[in-house]
Order: structure tokens, then sequence, then C-alpha cells
């Protein structure tokens, strides 16, 4: 039997520090100290060359227990829907109009730091309630 593994998630994007503050603000997650050596991330920036300055950034959740997130930048924007996506998890054991009143609240929060709301779909007889969104770069993801 094989133990579980950590991992990250790596998002492609074209301003990964803008990115990785957004989801930040959407997660609680925090931006990590600097590496060794730099007493702050502009003083590590700076040390990088010209072409490679903000070409990644990340973000961890302070408690430890949630996956490392990833930012890199890529030259090319996103042409496709997303084929993995993030379920952000703020309606949990709740059903009905409470649920509903959970996620359109934090819709209108993520909404507010620039977030799209793509579409609410309403509890059917097999589903709950949940609210497609993209980031502000366009991946998609569900408040669920």
């Amino acid at each position: 039997m094989s133990s579980v593994k950590q991992f990250q998630v790596t998002f492609d994007c074209k301003e990964p520090e803008r990115v990785a503050r957004f989801w930040c603000e959407v997660l609680g997650y925090v931006v990590p100290p600097p590496p060794a050596g730099f007493d702050t991330w502009d003083e590590f920036t700076l040390s990088q060359p010209p072409e490679t300055r903000g070409s990644w950034f990340a973000c961890v959740d302070p408690s430890g227990v949630g996956p490392r997130l990833y930012f890199q930048r890529v030259p090319e924007g996103r042409v496709v829907k997303n084929r993995v996506h993030l379920d952000v998890r703020v309606g949990t054991g709740l059903v009905g109009e409470e649920r509903l009143a959970v996620l359109e609240a934090e819709c209108a929060r993520l909404v507010a730091l620039g977030a799209v709301h793509v579409q609410t779909l309403f509890a059917d007889d097999e589903n709950e309630s949940c609210i497609p969104m993209q980031d502000i770069e366009g991946n998609e993801f569900c408040l669920d």
C-alpha cells in the first residue's frame, strides 16, 4: 500500500502574483516567506534576471493542511475549458435556501475581487445548488 503524497496545484497564467493574491483572498491562503537569504519578495524579484522576474508566485494554506498553489507565467492565454477545476466548498452541509444564500454571498464577495459569475445551478432532484465562476484570468472554479 502506498502512502498519501503531498501535491501542489499549478495554474498557468499571465500574471502569477496577481492571480496568486486573488486565490489567497478566495481561500484564506497566505503568501509564504521569501526564499532564504531575502527579506522581501521584492528583494528576491530584483535579484532575478529581467526575463524571469515575475514568472512565478505561490500561496499556501496557513494551517498546512491544503495543497500549495503555484502560478506560472505562460505566453498563451486560455483557449479551451479547463479539464480540472477547484470546487471551493463554502456550502458543505447546507441544503436548500440556506445553502443558496451562502453560495450567493460568497459569489458577491468574489465578484468584488474580480471573479466572474458564470451561472447559478439550482438544486434539482439529484444535486444541490452550485455556482460556476471564473477567476481574474478566466480559470473556471465552482462555489459548492
